[in-house]
């Protein structure tokens, strides 16, 4: 028998929109869009996490609580006590580590989190296994190697790390169907939340879906090669970041190294630093072809424009002279090399890169020579790419994927 559970609510604590927030997420959450607080239930025998109005949810999705015999709590819920409709029973709390065996059949363990509030792994009577993490709140003390869950319900935009904890253990694979709940504000909702969501390997359902835990079929396909472009300050980085911050033990690529003296590049290197997660690792090198030859972890290269820099030095393409006696057949060579080794690379990759070729036209014959340059550069290794996205003011924009 498949564990089926309804999600009554797929929305943050204080629902989606927020009472009396004027921001233009919540402006936006409308119809479908809207989400009551997170609140799960389960076989229609276990509800995990009582909400407001949680009986009407129920009964809006073609659903009963009359059948409930365990109400569990996965956070503190301050201010007033909840009413508990009639007939259900009191909502309760597993200890950390303790496992609670249920009469249908179903086993509740509560592990332990990194913030306040409690995780419950549900197993059931044929050994389909979910997970459901509290808002806010990652697992904690995970240990290697773990079995792998069916489905994850987790805070996926609000803690991308917990996905990645999960991944780094093994229990999260690759059909693992990763659903986000406790969405909040702090991304549009529609389009752009699902976007974020898939490339994390996550999606998100609207309130009152019926899921059956083991159903792999709507599970998103993470690209494996994506490209990001954008000008100066648009935000290219921080979304490519952000398409890796769900991953464990990404490998991040600095093209661009250190320069020793120059201050204001090192306070540039450091604000990307400080911001990266810190299971990451970092790599200072423009040797990209061994780095996707071999297997491995994620890449985030950023970024080619770096690389290019480094690439026409080696051939002496500033200098007019050598550029005609062989430089640019040495460059489009390595390009080449470059590309190759993105169509034939198994690793995913996800590879930053600078949109000149839009604004002003250089002055000077070797500065439009690196825009020309550039611009083939990217169009080369986008042709390679799954995802191609476009950053504009902080708006990631679809080219393809």
């Amino acid at each position: 028998m498949c564990v089926e559970i309804t999600l009554l609510g797929t929305g943050a604590p204080a629902g989606l929109p927020r009472p009396d927030c004027p921001c233009a997420a919540c402006a936006v959450a409308l119809g479908r869009d809207a989400r009551a607080a997170t609140a799960l239930l389960v076989d229609g025998s276990l509800l995990l996490d009582l909400t407001p109005g949680a009986a009407f949810a129920a009964a809006r999705a073609g659903r009963s609580l009359g059948g409930v015999r365990q109400v569990l709590l996965s956070h503190p819920h301050n201010g007033p006590a909840l009413e508990v409709p009639a007939g259900l029973p009191q909502p309760g709390r597993v200890p950390d580590g303790r496992e609670l065996a249920l009469l249908t059949g179903h086993r509740v363990r509560a592990l332990a989190m990194d913030a306040p509030g409690t995780g419950y792994a549900v197993t059931g009577p044929d050994g389909q296994r979910l997970l459901y993490l509290p808002p806010g709140a990652a697992p904690a003390g995970l240990e290697e190697p773990a079995e792998s869950y069916d489905m994850v319900l987790a805070d996926v935009v609000g803690r991308p790390d917990a996905p990645a904890r999960l991944r780094a253990v093994g229990a999260v694979g690759p059909t693992t169907d990763v659903v986000a709940v406790h969405v909040e504000h702090d991304v549009p909702t529609g389009p752009e939340l699902h976007r974020r969501l898939a490339a994390a390997g996550a999606r998100a359902v609207p309130d009152g879906t019926t899921l059956v835990v083991g159903v792999y079929e709507d599970v998103p396909d993470v690209p494996r090669r994506t490209l990001v472009l954008g000008g100066a300050r648009s935000g290219k980085s921080v979304e490519a970041e952000r398409r890796l911050e769900s991953f464990p033990g990404v490998l991040y690529v600095a093209t661009g190294g250190s320069r020793n003296g120059d201050t204001e590049w090192s306070a540039r290197v450091a604000a990307h630093r400080d911001r990266r997660p810190g299971s990451w690792r970092t790599a200072e090198t423009c040797d990209l072809v061994p780095l996707l030859t071999d297997s491995g972890p994620p890449l985030l290269i950023d970024c080619l424009s770096l690389w290019l820099t480094d690439a026409m030095d080696a051939v002496g393409a500033w200098d007019d002279a050598e550029w005609a006696d062989g430089g640019e057949r040495a460059l489009r060579e390595r390009v080449r090399e470059l590309t190759d080794a993105v169509r034939a690379t198994r690793r995913t990759v996800v590879a930053v890169s600078n949109e000149v070729g839009s604004g002003i036209v250089p002055a000077t014959a070797s500065g439009r020579r690196y825009r020309d340059e550039l611009g083939r550069l990217n169009a080369a290794f986008a042709d390679e790419c799954e995802h191609v996205l476009l950053v504009v003011a902080g708006q990631a924009m679809v080219l393809r994927g």
